[in-house]
Protein backbone atom coordinates (compact mmCIF):
# COMPACT_ATOMS: atom_id res chain seq x y z
CA UNK A 1 0.00 0.00 0.00
CA UNK A 2 2.93 2.34 0.66
CA UNK A 3 3.88 2.05 -3.01
CA UNK A 4 0.81 4.05 -3.95
CA UNK A 5 2.06 7.14 -2.11
CA UNK A 6 3.01 9.83 -4.59
CA UNK A 7 5.84 12.31 -4.23
CA UNK A 8 3.56 15.04 -5.52
CA UNK A 9 0.60 16.74 -3.90
CA UNK A 10 -2.71 15.29 -5.04
CA UNK A 11 -5.12 17.52 -6.87
CA UNK A 12 -7.26 19.84 -4.74
CA UNK A 13 -10.19 17.46 -4.75
CA UNK A 14 -8.11 14.31 -4.24
CA UNK A 15 -7.50 12.48 -0.98
CA UNK A 16 -4.62 13.41 1.31
CA UNK A 17 -1.62 11.07 1.31
CA UNK A 18 0.12 9.25 4.13
CA UNK A 19 3.25 11.24 3.37
CA UNK A 20 1.44 14.54 3.80
CA UNK A 21 -0.04 13.51 7.12
CA UNK A 22 3.17 12.07 8.56
CA UNK A 23 5.15 15.05 7.28
CA UNK A 24 3.59 17.00 10.13
CA UNK A 25 5.91 16.50 13.11
CA UNK A 26 3.23 17.24 15.70
CA UNK A 27 1.00 14.54 14.25
CA UNK A 28 3.86 12.04 14.31
CA UNK A 29 4.39 12.73 18.00
CA UNK A 30 0.67 12.45 18.83
CA UNK A 31 0.29 9.30 16.74
CA UNK A 32 3.27 7.56 18.37
CA UNK A 33 2.17 8.63 21.85
CA UNK A 34 -1.36 7.40 21.22
CA UNK A 35 -0.23 4.01 19.93
CA UNK A 36 2.01 3.55 22.97
CA UNK A 37 -0.82 4.46 25.36
CA UNK A 38 -3.32 2.21 23.61
CA UNK A 39 -0.98 -0.75 23.59
CA UNK A 40 -0.20 -0.27 27.26
CA UNK A 41 -3.88 0.11 28.13
CA UNK A 42 -4.92 -3.12 26.44
CA UNK A 43 -1.96 -5.03 27.81
CA UNK A 44 -2.85 -3.85 31.32
CA UNK A 45 -6.56 -4.53 30.87
CA UNK A 46 -5.86 -8.15 29.97
CA UNK A 47 -3.36 -8.47 32.82
CA UNK A 48 -5.60 -6.92 35.46
CA UNK A 49 -8.47 -9.30 34.73
CA UNK A 50 -6.09 -12.25 35.14
CA UNK A 51 -4.56 -10.81 38.31
CA UNK A 52 -7.92 -10.11 39.97
CA UNK A 53 -9.25 -13.52 39.01
CA UNK A 54 -6.19 -15.23 40.50
CA UNK A 55 -6.58 -13.28 43.73
CA UNK A 56 -10.31 -13.80 44.14
CA UNK A 57 -11.31 -16.68 41.83
CA UNK A 58 -14.37 -14.53 41.11
CA UNK A 59 -15.53 -14.07 37.52
CA UNK A 60 -17.69 -11.13 38.60
CA UNK A 61 -14.77 -9.23 40.16
CA UNK A 62 -12.56 -10.03 37.19
CA UNK A 63 -15.23 -8.63 34.86
CA UNK A 64 -15.57 -5.58 37.11
CA UNK A 65 -11.84 -4.91 36.77
CA UNK A 66 -12.28 -4.98 32.99
CA UNK A 67 -15.41 -2.81 32.96
CA UNK A 68 -14.14 -0.13 35.36
CA UNK A 69 -12.27 1.55 32.49
CA UNK A 70 -15.62 2.57 30.98
CA UNK A 71 -17.02 4.02 34.21
CA UNK A 72 -15.53 7.55 33.99
CA UNK A 73 -17.23 8.09 30.64
CA UNK A 74 -20.57 7.14 32.14
CA UNK A 75 -20.35 9.15 35.35
CA UNK A 76 -18.65 12.29 34.08
CA UNK A 77 -17.23 12.03 30.57
CA UNK A 78 -18.57 15.35 29.23
CA UNK A 79 -17.63 17.15 32.46
CA UNK A 80 -14.08 15.82 32.42
CA UNK A 81 -13.56 16.62 28.74
CA UNK A 82 -14.60 20.23 29.37
CA UNK A 83 -11.35 20.58 31.31
CA UNK A 84 -9.46 20.09 28.05
CA UNK A 85 -11.06 23.30 26.74
CA UNK A 86 -9.84 25.32 29.72
CA UNK A 87 -6.17 24.41 29.60
CA UNK A 88 -3.46 24.07 26.97
CA UNK A 89 -3.87 20.82 25.04
CA UNK A 90 -0.27 19.75 25.48
CA UNK A 91 -0.39 20.35 29.22
CA UNK A 92 -3.58 18.30 29.58
CA UNK A 93 -2.14 15.35 27.65
CA UNK A 94 1.20 15.38 29.50
CA UNK A 95 -0.41 15.72 32.94
CA UNK A 96 -2.83 12.86 32.17
CA UNK A 97 0.00 10.59 31.02
CA UNK A 98 2.15 11.31 34.07
CA UNK A 99 -0.76 10.73 36.45
CA UNK A 100 -1.59 7.42 34.77
CA UNK A 101 2.07 6.37 34.85
CA UNK A 102 2.26 6.84 38.63
CA UNK A 103 -1.10 5.21 39.32
CA UNK A 104 -0.38 2.18 37.15
CA UNK A 105 2.93 1.72 38.95
CA UNK A 106 0.95 1.64 42.23
CA UNK A 107 -1.44 -0.96 40.79
CA UNK A 108 1.58 -3.16 40.08
CA UNK A 109 2.46 -3.35 43.79
CA UNK A 110 2.00 -6.94 44.91
CA UNK A 111 -0.43 -7.79 47.67
CA UNK A 112 -2.80 -4.83 47.26
CA UNK A 113 -6.40 -5.57 48.25
CA UNK A 114 -8.75 -5.95 45.30
CA UNK A 115 -10.73 -2.89 46.43
CA UNK A 116 -7.55 -0.81 46.28
CA UNK A 117 -6.72 -2.17 42.81
CA UNK A 118 -10.20 -1.28 41.50
CA UNK A 119 -9.98 2.20 43.06
CA UNK A 120 -6.60 2.87 41.47
CA UNK A 121 -7.85 1.63 38.10
CA UNK A 122 -10.81 3.99 38.34
CA UNK A 123 -8.46 6.90 39.08
CA UNK A 124 -6.29 5.89 36.12
CA UNK A 125 -9.23 5.97 33.77
CA UNK A 126 -10.43 9.36 35.05
CA UNK A 127 -7.54 10.81 33.04
CA UNK A 128 -8.76 9.24 29.78
CA UNK A 129 -11.60 11.65 28.89
CA UNK A 130 -9.64 14.94 29.17
CA UNK A 131 -6.58 13.42 27.48
CA UNK A 132 -8.55 12.04 24.55
CA UNK A 133 -10.57 15.25 24.24
CA UNK A 134 -7.41 17.35 24.06
CA UNK A 135 -5.95 15.10 21.37
CA UNK A 136 -9.19 15.15 19.38
CA UNK A 137 -9.42 18.94 19.57
CA UNK A 138 -5.79 19.37 18.54
CA UNK A 139 -5.86 17.20 15.41
CA UNK A 140 -7.89 19.61 13.21
CA UNK A 141 -5.57 22.42 14.33
CA UNK A 142 -2.41 20.67 13.09
CA UNK A 143 -3.92 18.79 10.10
CA UNK A 144 -5.75 21.10 7.66
CA UNK A 145 -8.33 20.08 5.07
CA UNK A 146 -8.51 16.44 4.04
CA UNK A 147 -5.42 15.56 6.07
CA UNK A 148 -7.49 15.51 9.25
CA UNK A 149 -9.74 12.81 7.75
CA UNK A 150 -6.80 10.57 6.89
CA UNK A 151 -5.28 11.32 10.28
CA UNK A 152 -8.49 10.22 11.97
CA UNK A 153 -8.54 7.05 9.86
CA UNK A 154 -4.95 6.28 10.80
CA UNK A 155 -5.67 6.85 14.49
CA UNK A 156 -8.79 4.68 14.42
CA UNK A 157 -7.03 1.88 12.55
CA UNK A 158 -4.01 2.04 14.86
CA UNK A 159 -6.34 1.89 17.86
CA UNK A 160 -7.99 -1.26 16.52
CA UNK A 161 -4.61 -2.87 15.82
CA UNK A 162 -3.41 -1.92 19.30
CA UNK A 163 -6.48 -3.58 20.76
CA UNK A 164 -5.76 -6.90 19.04
CA UNK A 165 -2.01 -6.86 19.77
CA UNK A 166 -2.43 -5.51 23.30
CA UNK A 167 -4.89 -8.19 24.33
CA UNK A 168 -2.71 -10.95 22.90
CA UNK A 169 0.49 -9.63 24.50
CA UNK A 170 -1.21 -8.78 27.77
CA UNK A 171 -2.82 -12.19 28.12
CA UNK A 172 0.49 -13.90 27.29
CA UNK A 173 2.50 -11.87 29.81
CA UNK A 174 -0.19 -12.10 32.49
CA UNK A 175 -0.02 -15.89 32.49
CA UNK A 176 3.61 -15.62 33.60
CA UNK A 177 3.68 -12.36 35.61
CA UNK A 178 0.84 -9.76 35.59
CA UNK A 179 3.07 -7.25 37.37
CA UNK A 180 5.34 -7.03 34.33
CA UNK A 181 2.37 -6.13 32.13
CA UNK A 182 1.26 -3.39 34.52
CA UNK A 183 4.75 -1.89 34.72
CA UNK A 184 4.91 -2.04 30.93
CA UNK A 185 1.74 0.06 30.79
CA UNK A 186 3.21 2.58 33.25
CA UNK A 187 6.29 2.81 31.01
CA UNK A 188 4.22 3.46 27.89
CA UNK A 189 2.49 6.37 29.66
CA UNK A 190 5.86 7.85 30.58
CA UNK A 191 7.13 7.56 27.01
CA UNK A 192 3.88 9.05 25.72
CA UNK A 193 4.30 12.05 28.01
CA UNK A 194 7.83 12.62 26.69
CA UNK A 195 6.72 12.40 23.06
CA UNK A 196 3.91 14.91 23.57
CA UNK A 197 5.99 17.30 25.69
CA UNK A 198 8.85 17.54 23.22
CA UNK A 199 7.02 16.79 19.95
CA UNK A 200 3.93 19.01 20.20
CA UNK A 201 3.91 22.80 20.22
CA UNK A 202 2.35 24.59 23.17
CA UNK A 203 -0.88 25.71 21.51
CA UNK A 204 -2.99 28.18 23.51
CA UNK A 205 -6.05 27.02 25.39
CA UNK A 206 -9.32 27.25 23.47
CA UNK A 207 -10.92 29.07 26.40
CA UNK A 208 -9.01 31.62 28.47
CA UNK A 209 -9.64 32.16 32.18
CA UNK A 210 -11.42 35.42 31.39
CA UNK A 211 -14.02 33.60 29.30
CA UNK A 212 -14.80 30.76 31.72
CA UNK A 213 -18.19 30.61 33.37
CA UNK A 214 -19.01 27.43 35.32
CA UNK A 215 -17.87 23.91 34.53
CA UNK A 216 -21.43 22.58 34.43
CA UNK A 217 -22.61 25.44 32.24
CA UNK A 218 -19.70 24.99 29.85
CA UNK A 219 -20.47 21.25 29.68
CA UNK A 220 -24.14 21.99 28.95
CA UNK A 221 -23.04 24.27 26.11
CA UNK A 222 -21.27 21.27 24.57
CA UNK A 223 -24.53 19.30 24.57
CA UNK A 224 -26.39 22.30 23.18
CA UNK A 225 -23.88 22.67 20.36
CA UNK A 226 -24.05 19.00 19.37
CA UNK A 227 -27.79 18.45 19.56
CA UNK A 228 -28.96 21.98 18.83
CA UNK A 229 -27.17 22.29 15.48
CA UNK A 230 -28.87 20.34 12.65
CA UNK A 231 -25.70 19.17 10.87
CA UNK A 232 -24.01 18.05 14.09
CA UNK A 233 -27.18 16.37 15.32
CA UNK A 234 -27.34 14.41 12.05
CA UNK A 235 -23.72 13.32 12.44
CA UNK A 236 -24.28 12.33 16.08
CA UNK A 237 -27.28 10.18 15.20
CA UNK A 238 -25.33 8.52 12.39
CA UNK A 239 -22.34 7.71 14.62
CA UNK A 240 -24.46 6.50 17.52
CA UNK A 241 -26.56 4.26 15.27
CA UNK A 242 -23.47 2.68 13.70
CA UNK A 243 -22.14 1.83 17.18
CA UNK A 244 -25.50 0.38 18.18
CA UNK A 245 -25.16 -2.52 15.74
CA UNK A 246 -21.49 -3.01 14.86
CA UNK A 247 -20.49 -3.88 18.45
CA UNK A 248 -22.96 -6.76 18.87
CA UNK A 249 -20.98 -9.67 17.30
CA UNK A 250 -17.93 -8.74 19.37
CA UNK A 251 -19.98 -8.36 22.56
CA UNK A 252 -21.71 -11.73 22.16
CA UNK A 253 -18.69 -13.57 20.77
CA UNK A 254 -17.96 -15.66 23.89
CA UNK A 255 -21.48 -17.07 24.20
CA UNK A 256 -21.89 -17.34 20.43
CA UNK A 257 -18.68 -19.35 20.06
CA UNK A 258 -19.58 -21.61 22.97
CA UNK A 259 -22.99 -22.46 21.49
CA UNK A 260 -22.14 -22.48 17.78
CA UNK A 261 -18.45 -23.32 17.37
CA UNK A 262 -19.30 -25.90 14.68
CA UNK A 263 -16.42 -28.24 15.46
CA UNK A 264 -13.91 -25.41 15.93
CA UNK A 265 -12.45 -24.96 19.40
CA UNK A 266 -14.69 -22.53 21.31
CA UNK A 267 -11.80 -20.28 22.32
CA UNK A 268 -10.57 -20.06 18.74
CA UNK A 269 -14.08 -19.31 17.50
CA UNK A 270 -14.41 -16.50 20.02
CA UNK A 271 -11.03 -15.03 19.05
CA UNK A 272 -11.89 -15.16 15.33
CA UNK A 273 -15.23 -13.40 15.84
CA UNK A 274 -13.82 -10.75 18.20
CA UNK A 275 -10.84 -9.96 15.97
CA UNK A 276 -12.88 -9.78 12.75
CA UNK A 277 -14.45 -6.38 13.31
CA UNK A 278 -11.15 -4.64 14.23
CA UNK A 279 -9.42 -6.20 11.22
CA UNK A 280 -12.21 -5.05 8.90
CA UNK A 281 -12.08 -1.61 10.51
CA UNK A 282 -8.34 -1.32 9.90
CA UNK A 283 -8.67 -2.27 6.23
CA UNK A 284 -11.68 -0.04 5.64
CA UNK A 285 -10.16 2.99 7.34
CA UNK A 286 -6.89 2.80 5.43
CA UNK A 287 -8.29 1.88 2.01
CA UNK A 288 -11.24 4.26 1.91
CA UNK A 289 -9.41 7.06 3.72
CA UNK A 290 -6.41 6.90 1.38
CA UNK A 291 -7.82 5.81 -1.99
CA UNK A 292 -11.25 7.48 -2.17
CA UNK A 293 -11.53 11.18 -3.01
CA UNK A 294 -13.08 13.46 -0.35
CA UNK A 295 -16.20 14.32 -2.37
CA UNK A 296 -16.85 10.65 -3.09
CA UNK A 297 -16.41 9.73 0.58
CA UNK A 298 -19.22 12.14 1.40
CA UNK A 299 -21.45 10.50 -1.19
CA UNK A 300 -20.62 7.07 0.29
CA UNK A 301 -21.99 8.02 3.72
CA UNK A 302 -25.55 6.95 2.92
CA UNK A 303 -24.80 3.55 1.32
CA UNK A 304 -22.15 2.64 3.91
CA UNK A 305 -24.50 3.59 6.74
CA UNK A 306 -27.17 1.20 5.48
CA UNK A 307 -24.70 -1.52 4.50
CA UNK A 308 -23.09 -1.71 7.98
CA UNK A 309 -26.12 -3.32 9.70
CA UNK A 310 -27.40 -4.95 6.50
CA UNK A 311 -24.33 -7.18 6.19
CA UNK A 312 -25.05 -8.67 9.63
CA UNK A 313 -28.64 -9.69 8.83
CA UNK A 314 -27.55 -13.11 7.38
CA UNK A 315 -26.44 -14.04 10.92
CA UNK A 316 -30.11 -14.97 11.34
CA UNK A 317 -29.37 -18.13 9.32
CA UNK A 318 -26.91 -19.38 11.96
CA UNK A 319 -23.75 -19.58 9.79
CA UNK A 320 -20.50 -21.14 11.09
CA UNK A 321 -18.03 -18.95 13.05
CA UNK A 322 -15.83 -18.27 10.01
CA UNK A 323 -18.81 -16.83 8.13
CA UNK A 324 -19.85 -14.82 11.19
CA UNK A 325 -16.32 -13.43 11.29
CA UNK A 326 -16.50 -12.44 7.62
CA UNK A 327 -19.82 -10.68 8.21
CA UNK A 328 -18.37 -8.84 11.22
CA UNK A 329 -15.29 -7.87 9.20
CA UNK A 330 -17.47 -6.48 6.39
CA UNK A 331 -19.43 -4.50 8.97
CA UNK A 332 -16.18 -3.13 10.42
CA UNK A 333 -14.99 -2.21 6.93
CA UNK A 334 -18.17 -0.21 6.26
CA UNK A 335 -18.10 1.53 9.63
CA UNK A 336 -14.44 2.47 9.11
CA UNK A 337 -15.33 4.06 5.79
CA UNK A 338 -18.12 5.95 7.46
CA UNK A 339 -16.78 7.18 10.81
CA UNK A 340 -13.63 9.12 9.82
CA UNK A 341 -15.65 10.98 7.20
CA UNK A 342 -18.36 11.77 9.73
CA UNK A 343 -15.77 12.69 12.37
CA UNK A 344 -13.84 14.93 10.01
CA UNK A 345 -16.99 16.79 9.06
CA UNK A 346 -17.91 17.07 12.73
CA UNK A 347 -14.65 18.80 13.69
CA UNK A 348 -14.86 21.10 10.67
CA UNK A 349 -18.30 22.44 11.60
CA UNK A 350 -17.27 23.07 15.22
CA UNK A 351 -15.61 26.30 16.34
CA UNK A 352 -12.30 25.80 18.12
CA UNK A 353 -13.67 26.58 21.58
CA UNK A 354 -16.21 23.76 21.45
CA UNK A 355 -14.20 20.84 20.08
CA UNK A 356 -13.13 19.17 23.33
CA UNK A 357 -16.58 19.51 24.88
CA UNK A 358 -18.30 18.15 21.80
CA UNK A 359 -15.85 15.25 21.78
CA UNK A 360 -16.89 14.48 25.35
CA UNK A 361 -20.55 14.37 24.36
CA UNK A 362 -19.85 12.08 21.40
CA UNK A 363 -17.40 9.78 23.19
CA UNK A 364 -19.73 9.36 26.16
CA UNK A 365 -22.63 8.61 23.85
CA UNK A 366 -20.59 5.98 22.01
CA UNK A 367 -19.55 4.29 25.27
CA UNK A 368 -23.07 4.26 26.66
CA UNK A 369 -24.65 3.04 23.43
CA UNK A 370 -22.12 0.26 22.93
CA UNK A 371 -22.62 -0.96 26.48
CA UNK A 372 -26.40 -0.74 26.18
CA UNK A 373 -26.41 -2.62 22.87
CA UNK A 374 -24.39 -5.51 24.28
CA UNK A 375 -26.49 -5.55 27.45
CA UNK A 376 -29.84 -5.58 25.63
CA UNK A 377 -28.82 -8.18 23.05
CA UNK A 378 -27.26 -10.27 25.80
CA UNK A 379 -30.54 -10.25 27.72
CA UNK A 380 -32.43 -11.16 24.56
CA UNK A 381 -29.97 -13.99 23.92
CA UNK A 382 -30.95 -15.47 27.27
CA UNK A 383 -34.41 -16.20 25.81
CA UNK A 384 -33.77 -16.51 22.07
CA UNK A 385 -31.01 -18.06 19.92
CA UNK A 386 -28.08 -15.70 19.40
CA UNK A 387 -28.16 -15.85 15.57
CA UNK A 388 -31.81 -14.80 15.55
CA UNK A 389 -31.14 -11.99 18.03
CA UNK A 390 -28.28 -10.62 15.94
CA UNK A 391 -30.18 -11.01 12.66
CA UNK A 392 -33.33 -9.27 13.87
CA UNK A 393 -31.34 -6.59 15.72
CA UNK A 394 -29.40 -5.86 12.52
CA UNK A 395 -32.58 -5.78 10.41
CA UNK A 396 -33.92 -3.15 12.79
CA UNK A 397 -30.63 -1.35 12.27
CA UNK A 398 -31.20 -1.24 8.52
CA UNK A 399 -34.57 0.47 9.06
CA UNK A 400 -33.04 2.95 11.50
CA UNK A 401 -30.18 3.78 9.14
CA UNK A 402 -32.61 4.29 6.26
CA UNK A 403 -34.50 6.84 8.35
CA UNK A 404 -31.28 8.61 9.35
CA UNK A 405 -29.90 8.74 5.81
CA UNK A 406 -33.18 10.01 4.40
CA UNK A 407 -32.80 13.02 6.68
CA UNK A 408 -29.07 13.44 6.00
CA UNK A 409 -28.34 17.09 5.05
CA UNK A 410 -27.72 18.07 1.47
CA UNK A 411 -24.28 18.97 0.12
CA UNK A 412 -25.28 22.64 0.13
CA UNK A 413 -26.31 22.44 3.81
CA UNK A 414 -23.03 20.73 4.70
CA UNK A 415 -21.03 23.38 2.87
CA UNK A 416 -22.96 26.16 4.60
CA UNK A 417 -22.32 24.58 8.01
CA UNK A 418 -18.56 24.39 7.38
CA UNK A 419 -18.46 28.03 6.29
CA UNK A 420 -20.58 29.12 9.24
CA UNK A 421 -18.17 27.46 11.67
CA UNK A 422 -15.64 30.14 10.82
CA UNK A 423 -17.96 32.82 12.21
CA UNK A 424 -19.40 31.00 15.24
CA UNK A 425 -17.88 31.56 18.67
CA UNK A 426 -18.38 29.97 22.07
CA UNK A 427 -20.86 31.75 24.28
CA UNK A 428 -19.27 34.69 26.07
CA UNK A 429 -16.01 34.40 24.17
CA UNK A 430 -14.44 37.15 22.11
CA UNK A 431 -13.08 36.96 18.61
CA UNK A 432 -9.96 35.06 19.71
CA UNK A 433 -11.58 31.80 18.62
CA UNK A 434 -9.74 30.36 15.66
CA UNK A 435 -11.96 29.13 12.86
CA UNK A 436 -11.39 25.51 11.86
CA UNK A 437 -9.27 25.17 8.78
CA UNK A 438 -11.24 24.06 5.77
CA UNK A 439 -10.31 23.64 2.17
CA UNK A 440 -10.26 26.68 -0.13
CA UNK A 441 -13.61 27.92 -1.31
CA UNK A 442 -12.73 27.46 -4.94
CA UNK A 443 -12.68 23.69 -4.55
CA UNK A 444 -16.42 23.59 -4.85
CA UNK A 445 -19.33 22.91 -2.55
CA UNK A 446 -18.31 19.44 -1.42
CA UNK A 447 -14.64 18.87 -2.11
CA UNK A 448 -13.50 20.95 0.86
CA UNK A 449 -15.90 19.24 3.24
CA UNK A 450 -13.93 16.11 3.65
CA UNK A 451 -15.73 14.64 6.47
CA UNK A 452 -16.79 14.55 9.61
CA UNK A 453 -14.32 9.47 17.99
CA UNK A 454 -14.58 3.95 18.48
Amino acid sequence: MEATVSDERPPADGPATFREVFAEGEYRAIFAASVLSWLGDYVARAAVTVMVYRETESVALSATAFAVSYLPWLVGGPLLTTLAERYRYRSVMVAADLARMVLMALVAIKGLPVAAVLTLLFLVTLANPPSQAARSALLPVILPGDRVVLGLSLNASAGQAAQVVGYLVGASIAVVNPTVALLLNATTFGLSALLVRFGVRDHPAAMTAAHRSHLLRETAQGFQMVFGTPIMRAIALLVFASMLFSIVPEGLAAAWADDHHDGMQAGLSQAVIMAANPVGFILGGLLIGRMVAPARRLRLIRPLAVFSPLVLVPAFLNPPPTVVALLAAACGFAVAGLLPTANGLFVQVLPDGYRARAFGVMATGVQVIQGAAVLVTGLLAERFPIPKVVGVWSAAGVLLMLLITLRWPSAAAVDAAVRAAGHRQPAGQAARVVAPRSAPAQEGPTSGITAATR
